[in-house]
């Protein structure tokens, strides 16, 4: 048996984190200072596209491509831009914000129904390249 559920993780995220209702994302669509990050599966994005403009950084590389002393890391985490993460359901955002926010992050936040509720709700999405 477990001693913390997938759940109790989701749960505890989510009480240290911002979470967007798709409302509030949409309205940062076209705002220059941040930037939605999409931690999908490169399947996910190729099936149902994503939110125009999103930088895809898969989840099994966020810890290495955020810290600036890996590697791996990206300049887009080092922007200073507001950083919108997503997922298909809002779990897996849910963890990366917190885990991201843990690392020293602060200027980040996640959508609260994932691109399910985006695509839903019949905000814009575009193909993957």
């Amino acid at each position: 048996m477990l001693k913390v559920t997938h759940r109790d993780l989701i749960d505890q995220a989510l009480a240290e984190i911002e979470t967007l209702d798709i409302d509030q994302a949409e309205a940062m669509l076209e705002d220059d200072n941040t930037l939605f990050v999409d931690l999908r599966d490169p399947r996910e994005l190729q099936r149902e596209g994503k939110i125009p403009n999103a930088f895809h950084a898969p989840r099994g590389m966020l810890e290495f491509w955020v810290d600036p002393s890996s590697p791996y890391h990206k300049e887009v985490f080092a922007s200073g831009k507001k950083l919108v993460f997503y997922c298909q359901s809002g779990w897996r955002s849910a963890l990366s914000t917190k885990t991201v926010q843990d690392m020293g992050l602060e200027n980040v936040c996640h959508i609260g129904d994932g691109y399910r509720g985006w695509k839903d709700s019949g905000a814009p999405t575009e193909d993957q390249n």
